[in-house]
């Protein structure tokens, strides 16, 4: 039995691979058809997401077993064969081939094909180039970075003279025993 997948992209609009692989091949097979249709280097950390119908992803198969504390087992893509999990068409999955930046190829198997085999995995159509593999480090850098500087509260106009007044007001100080009014450096 042949498994045929559909693999879309939401970063890039024209991107397109469908892949044939055999249903007995591993998910480690289906990981590298995918990096050597989009001729991605095999050197990040992946995984597999299977995925309810509105792309909820629920198991997870990892590239290297990992401590996992979910309510799934853990699952590594060399040991688990493509017909142990998926069972029917319009199954989807996602791929996270970026774990920084939590981005990803969406996979649907698109059509099962009974009484054929096939020796290695075919990328049977390509359209369109692939998104980065990863994120440049400027893009990476320009969205983590956290201005601590000036409105990190979310409140540009904050008093401290405010906090003593109100968000104390239910402590009754004089003026000379408020600790807030002392000038001493602890």
């Amino acid at each position: 039995m042949v498994f045929r997948f559909t693999i879309l992209s939401d970063e890039v609009d024209n991107f397109l691979r469908v892949i044939d692989i055999d249903a007995e091949a591993t998910f480690f097979d289906l990981h590298n058809a995918i990096l050597d249709s989009v001729n991605f280097k095999k050197d990040q950390i992946t995984s597999f997401f299977l995925c309810s119908d509105d792309w909820e992803k629920e198991q997870e198969i990892t590239l290297i077993e990992m401590d996992s504390s979910s309510e799934y087992d853990n699952l590594v893509m060399d040991k688990v064969k493509l017909e142990d999990l998926l069972t029917d068409e319009k199954q989807k999955l996602m791929y996270v081939f970026d774990l920084i930046a939590d981005r990803a190829f969406f996979i649907e198997l698109s059509e099962i094909i009974p009484r054929q085999k096939l020796a290695k995995p075919v990328c049977s159509k390509s359209i369109g180039n692939p998104p980065e593999q990863t994120l440049s480090e400027n893009v990476v850098n320009q969205t983590s970075k956290l201005n601590v500087e000036e409105n990190f509260y979310g409140d540009e106009d904050f008093e401290l003279d405010e906090l003593d007044e109100e968000g104390f007001s239910d402590f009754n100080f004089d003026d000379d025993s408020n600790p807030f009014n002392d000038d001493t450096n602890f």
